[in-house]
């Protein structure tokens, strides 16, 4: 009887270790019962999602898009990876949500409704490529820890909102001002009210450029909850952890930001290059800003078989950070030679680029179409994976994909 008693009081512990919170009436729970919330949910029907898409953490969500779901050249919201720190926030009214300007150099606190934005500041709407700091990090050996993305956590939605300048400078900015910081209405994965998940932010340059946005839209209607509903920060070209989501304040800082994931060694790699598995200490680790060039083969899917004498066609995506793609290749021997394709311009700066090209393959067998882009610095893709780091950041080895002719 006492061992029952123990493994009674044992699961209903877990069961509140996992809810974050008492479960009042607990001791009444019949036997074999599970509560509503810790059954499974399905992300693809509660988000909308393909249901291609590849589930890697549920709590907090972390959901990624395969290759070739990314076709299409705006990201549809049913494609588009989830990254979440915390709990997404029960309980949004979007008619009662304000936008607090404050901090040490913010010339004045001052609050703002959703209704008064959109009202008194110009509208814009730009295409802005929104990519994962550790997107390709299962390809890191020694493994870093995290989520292992492979190559879906990238995106280039349409993104409709007021230019945070302007809402900034309707506050006032001292002159000391170095930085932002945003704050949101996400939940810790303890649930303690005084934690925030996540709180980054970008300097000043970054903050007042044209297309950094307090968005409200994603392709053309509300913001879905797990995108940030009903307002999120979306800066483009940079890692897409410092877009936050449901955000509720922003603080114009004196210094570096200091919020939550902003310290230690979240989202920063060694400044100066080290041999895998090297430990690096806290202070020899640098802020990621803008996200090295990359591209990504989005037709056909890999595995495709093709009939010999026929071409292949292939198309996908390149971006670059805060540059533009100003050349792309591919290559069919591995690497050993390299031929160009178009690549067409941005929409906007900060959107991602479409590339496109038909290939022929000289005999029957096995092949893999590599893609590497080259930035308008002159800066072009590793073949392989670039240099090791111990959180798993900014891996933008070409993308390959590969083929049989028949």
């Amino acid at each position: 009887m006492e061992r029952r008693k123990f493994i009674k009081k044992s699961t209903l512990a877990a069961m509140i270790g996992i809810l974050g919170a008492d479960i009042v009436f607990g001791n009444l729970i019949p036997k074999g019962y599970q509560p509503l919330a810790l059954q499974d949910p399905d992300p693809f029907k509660m988000f909308g999602l393909d249901d291609e898409m590849a589930v890697l953490n549920d709590r907090p969500w972390n959901i990624e898009a395969k290759a070739h779901l990314l076709d299409d050249k705006v990201t549809t919201n049913k494609a588009m990876f989830i990254r979440n720190n915390g709990l997404i926030p029960e309980n949004i009214d979007a008619g009662t949500w304000t936008l607090r300007i404050d901090g040490e150099s913010a010339k004045q606190e001052k609050t703002y409704t959703l209704a008064a934005l959109k009202s008194k500041f110009q509208q814009y709407t730009y295409q802005l490529t929104l990519e994962c700091g550790g997107n390709g990090r299962s390809e890191f050996d020694p493994p870093a820890k995290g989520n292992q993305w492979t190559v879906g956590a990238v995106s280039c939605a349409t993104w409709t909102g007021v230019r945070l300048r302007d809402v900034l400078e309707d506050a006032g900015i001292k002159d000391d001002a170095v930085y932002i910081g945003y704050h949101a209405a996400d939940v810790h994965l303890s649930r303690d009210p005084e934690k925030e998940p996540i709180s980054r932010g970008v300097p000043m340059a970054k903050a007042l450029q044209d297309e950094t946005l307090l968005a409200f839209q994603m392709n053309g209607t509300a913001i879905p909850l797990a995108h940030g509903y009903p307002l999120r920060l979306v800066a483009g070209g940079w890692p897409a952890s410092v877009s936050g989501k449901w955000v509720n304040r922003i603080s114009i800082r004196n210094k570096v930001h200091d919020g939550t994931k902003m310290t230690g060694t979240a989202y920063r790699v060694p400044c100066n290059t080290v041999a895998p598995g090297e430990k690096v200490s806290d202070g020899d680790m640098c802020i990621i800003e803008s996200m090295p060039v990359k591209s990504l083969i989005t037709y056909p899917k890999s595995g495709a078989i093709l009939k010999q004498g026929r071409k292949l066609n292939i198309r996908g995506h390149a971006w670059a950070g805060e540059l533009e793609v100003a050349r792309m290749e591919y290559s069919i021997d591995f690497g050993a030679t390299w031929k160009e394709c178009p690549i067409e311009k941005p929409v906007n700066r900060l959107a991602w680029q479409h590339f496109s090209a038909r290939i022929g393959f000289p005999k029957k067998g096995y092949y893999e179409v590599w893609a590497r882009a080259t930035d308008s610095q002159g800066v072009g893709q590793p073949m392989v994976l670039p240099g090791w780091n111990p959180k798993g950041y900014l891996n933008n080895a070409c993308h390959r994909i590969a083929i049989k002719v028949v």
